[in-house]
């Protein structure tokens, strides 16, 4: 009988099976996958770490979060200085002085462009804005909202802006220097190596299990142990009971291509409606490999349904007031701990991520 029985071994679920095992637990840890590491899974190709799920930038301003991912890992210097592809132009994101001076060509000061962006604002004010459009427009004016947030916007959640509530944007980052980083951060970078080896070590002394479901044979898994951490859906767990929650997703059509350079930076975002995915990552660009092929990924959003993989909750009004019944659900079941950004449908960094699992190991051990 272990201690523990782990469903899932992303960053999540690693974590709390290395350091409850060190803390002298029993745990088993299980995987729907047939290799381990959840999302933030790097496999080599073509002596490339491609982030098979999405890019995965690791940034934080706690220290101790840093501290603590760097003792299975060392991390290179990468800095996340994404670019947005509006039909023929290329704009610096987040929206800086870079991007104003490319977008109205007679404005080169911060103050030139905070009266740029302020009369825009002034013109399509809205004062209790209905939907997303008029909540963006309110925040940076039709210019940026036009060229930079909508088409992406649209594509990501699958309606219109028009159609989405306002309070999905509560900002958009807009400074009014030539600072191209896009995160405030004072920690960033990528593992030398992929993510991959971070996890393999947070499980090497763990035994741990692939290809395995655990709602297919739930009795037998929850006979295993004493108590469980689950990091899949929470509603899947409960049979949605409920009803099930709204998720986005994800697809991705990855190419190796005979060449060294195919756009010159890691991330480049495609804003126009009309181009069906909404970006592609360069892998080797979050390493500076000099590898002499390429690997890119063009990345389509989609609508979540049975069979695919949840990426995002839908974090709106219907759906929080779903999930409200699952957690209240999960509060009476004292064997079982949700975690993560399914188990909790929650949007999670990965630093985030890295405190909720500690915080749930020391409340697991009572410290």
């Amino acid at each position: 009988m272990y201690d523990y029985l782990i469903v899932g071994s992303g960053l999540f679920g690693a974590i709390c099976a290395y350091e409850l095992s060190r803390a002298g637990k029993r745990v088993y840890v299980i995987e729907k996958r047939k290799h381990i590491g959840g999302n933030i899974y790097t496999e080599s190709v073509e002596g490339i770490h491609v982030h098979r799920y999405g890019a995965h930038i690791f940034h934080t301003s706690d220290k101790a979060v840093w501290e603590y991912i760097n003792r299975f890992a060392e991390f290179n210097r990468y800095i996340n200085q994404p670019v947005a592809r509006y039909k023929d132009e290329c704009y610096n994101l987040p929206f800086n002085m870079n991007t104003f001076t490319k977008l109205w060509r007679d404005v080169f000061t911060p103050a030139e462009a905070e009266a740029r962006i302020a009369e825009e604002r002034g013109k399509d004010y809205v004062a209790e804005p209905k939907n997303l459009e008029e909540q963006a427009i309110n925040l940076v004016g039709r210019t940026i909202y036009e060229k930079l947030v909508k088409g992406y916007t649209e594509k990501q959640w699958g309606r219109r802006c028009t159609e989405l509530p306002a309070f999905i944007i509560k900002r958009l980052p807009v400074r009014f220097t030539f600072d191209n980083n896009y995160f405030n951060d004072t920690y960033q970078g990528i593992p030398i190596g992929g993510y991959t080896k971070i996890i393999a070590k947070l499980l090497a002394n763990v035994e741990v299990e692939l290809g395995c479901d655990f709602l297919s044979d739930r009795q037998k898994y929850l006979a295993m142990a004493h108590r469980i951490i689950y990091t899949g859906p929470i509603d899947a767990y409960y049979d949605e009971c409920f009803g099930p929650l709204e998720y986005r997703s994800v697809r991705f059509e990855t190419e190796v291509l005979d060449m060294l350079n195919y756009q010159g930076n890691a991330v480049i975002n495609y804003t126009a409606a009309d181009v069906p995915f909404t970006r592609i990552i360069e892998h080797k660009h979050f390493e500076f490999g000099m590898q002499p092929k390429t690997v890119i990924s063009r990345e389509y959003s989609a609508e979540w349904k049975p069979g695919d993989e949840p990426y995002y909750p839908v974090n709106d009004e219907k759906n929080g007031a779903l999930y409200e019944k699952y957690r209240a659900l999960a509060e009476q079941d004292k064997n079982v701990l949700f975690g993560g950004r399914l188990g909790q449908y929650k949007y999670y960094d990965m630093d985030d991520t890295v405190a909720a699992a500690l915080a749930a190991v020391r409340a697991e051990l009572g410290r």
